[in-house]
């Protein structure tokens, strides 16, 4: 048996001269030298009762108090005024206060108006949810398009391009979880906050508002092209050539999609759905998977050719190479919504939010590795020059449709509308939530129900009209790459330096500066590449006149 452990504490005043001393039990261990009484007016700590512990609303329990053990006591010496050599239950106190007021001083100053808006209105994401965010953002109609690129960049280039934009947005990546609770008590919820904390209010909102919505909208416009082609697609695969039904028209593909994903649109916030982006992101891994594995088991095309396309003089060959380069970057999304999927987890400063945001950005990305690199290798293998600017999913329809299963043929094309459908949702949130807040900005009360639901299908309604009207948006990746790439690979690398202030020119300062710079230098000339592009193929497009 072993000494009993006893619990030891400072007087808060110290004992009167008329007050006789207590004293506390010494060890039989070590026994200490008895205090002098001349030299302090009392001798040493008091013990005080258990009960008074116990029940005491300042010294209840850890972490204000630690039972000290026997062993650990008696490493305890006292000098001649009855000062702790080593230590002192005082200064464990006082330790542990520190640590419960840093834990306290960190509790975020959150935004009533938080608890409001769709983005924020649920807290409690985790690992998984990241995951399934992450990859049904990451994922989309823009990998069927990437072997396009290797068209005009041939193998080494294609490949070199492919590799450094991937671990160029995952260091970015890793940068915005960071700055996301970069001050402490307050958590940056939306990209747009960010920008503004790290360029101001008015620069950091003209440099952001217009890429982000753009880039919400946008893509989602470009969801109800290619969810309402591919629908129609399906249709064709299904019904076969002898079908004798009228097929429905494109306009009215594209009103079909629109309705089912304006049903899915009324769950209420980014949590939501997480259960549909798991549907997407298992949907968007099975059909990447499905095209790259079913295009290299066929046989190649004999016509096939690997050698790069050129443009007919150097200036044009030259901007065919940065419109490819803007299709690469475009292949790499979803960085406007990395805060907005970390601001629905819960954090604390033992458990922050940024540990399973990045486990679950790990996964997410290292799946989506599997399945770009095998698409644009394996597809631009299998098919060179030949693939159409519709992506690869029409290339394996225009050259295995009669050799492969139609059941196969119409899982796949299946499995790109669920993926379209799923991903909709989640570039769609961050519209609704700006168009939320400015309702509940002006009456300082949340958006009843009917409201909700009227902003939804109002912003539905916009996104099919563009549809319509430009039915040519997917042909303009290169340009939408450009547009997207300062959200993607520039600004956090520059908010980055401005907010954690690395020590000036020190590598980390002298990285993102450079990858800053490079990324704002080749946003310029991908855009430039990107209106070349439609300039030169201008004729082809026709407003109001969707593809038949």
């Amino acid at each position: 048996m072993g000494v009993e452990t006893e619990v030891v504490s400072v007087p808060a005043t110290p004992t009167a001269a008329s007050t006789p001393p207590f004293t506390v039990p010494q060890s039989p261990l070590k026994p200490t030298a008895p205090p002098s009484s001349a030299s302090s007016p009392f001798h040493c700590p008091i013990s005080a009762p258990p009960s008074n512990f116990q029940y005491s609303p300042s010294m209840s329990r850890s972490p204000f108090l630690a039972r000290i053990s026997s062993a650990a006591a008696s490493r305890f010496s006292f000098s001649g005024n009855a000062t702790p050599v080593r230590s002192s239950p005082m200064r464990k106190v006082i330790i542990n206060m520190k640590s419960y007021l840093e834990e306290v001083g960190h509790l975020t100053k959150l935004d009533p108006q938080d608890a409001w808006l769709p983005i924020t209105e649920s807290r409690n994401g985790n690992a998984y949810y990241s995951t399934f965010h992450n990859l049904s953002a990451g994922i989309g109609f823009q990998a069927l398009i990437l072997p396009l690129a290797f068209t005009f960049l041939g193998w080494t280039w294609g490949i070199l391009s492919l590799s450094a934009f991937y671990i160029w947005q995952l260091y970015t990546l890793w940068i915005l979880t960071q700055l996301h609770e970069s001050v402490p008590g307050k958590r940056y919820n939306r990209y747009i906050q960010l920008a503004m904390a790290a360029f101001g209010p008015k620069l950091g909102m003209c440099l952001t508002k217009f890429p982000i919505m753009y880039l919400s909208a946008g893509n989602c416009t470009a969801l109800i092209l290619i969810g309402g082609g591919t629908m129609k697609l399906f249709f064709r695969v299904v019904c076969g050539n002898s079908c004798q039904s009228r097929p429905l028209s494109t306009v009215e593909w594209y009103l079909v999609f629109l309705c089912l994903a304006l049903v899915l649109a009324q769950l209420p916030n980014l949590n939501s759905i997480a259960g549909i982006s798991l549907v997407g992101a298992i949907t968007a891994v099975s059909y990447c998977t499905l095209i790259w594995v079913i295009s290299v088991s066929k046989h190649r095309p004999q016509e096939i050719s690997y050698q790069p396309l050129k443009g007919e003089n150097d200036a044009a060959t030259v901007f065919s190479l940065l419109n490819a380069l803007g299709v690469v970057a475009f292949s790499f999304r979803g960085h406007n919504l990395v805060l907005e999927i970390q601001a629905t987890m819960p954090s604390t400063l033992k458990h922050p939010a940024s540990v399973p945001m990045w486990k679950g950005v790990k996964v997410a990305y290292l799946l989506i590795a599997f399945c770009l690199f095998p698409l644009a290798i394996g597809g631009y293998w299998a098919y060179g020059n030949l693939i159409p600017h519709s992506g690869i999913l029409y290339a394996l329809y225009e050259f295995h449709s009669h050799d492969t299963a139609r059941a196969l043929l119409g899982l796949t094309t299946l499995m790109v509308v669920i993926n379209c459908l799923s991903t909709f949702q989640i570039y769609a949130m961050p519209v609704f939530d700006n168009l939320e807040s400015s309702y509940t900005f002006r009456t300082n009360r949340p958006c009843p129900w009917w409201l909700r639901s009227g902003i939804r299908v109002f912003f539905a309604s916009v996104a099919f009209f563009i549809a319509n009207a430009l039915p040519f948006l997917t042909s303009l990746a290169g340009l939408l790459g450009g547009i997207s790439l300062p959200v993607t690979l520039a600004y956090p690398c520059f908010m980055y330096n401005i907010i954690r202030k690395p020590e000036k020119y020190s590598p980390t300062w002298y990285l993102n500066m450079g990858l800053g710079v490079v990324g704002m230098v080749l946003s310029f000339l991908l855009i430039t590449g990107g209106i070349w592009s439609i300039v030169d193929t201008c004729h082809n497009f026709h407003f109001f006149k969707p593809q038949q």
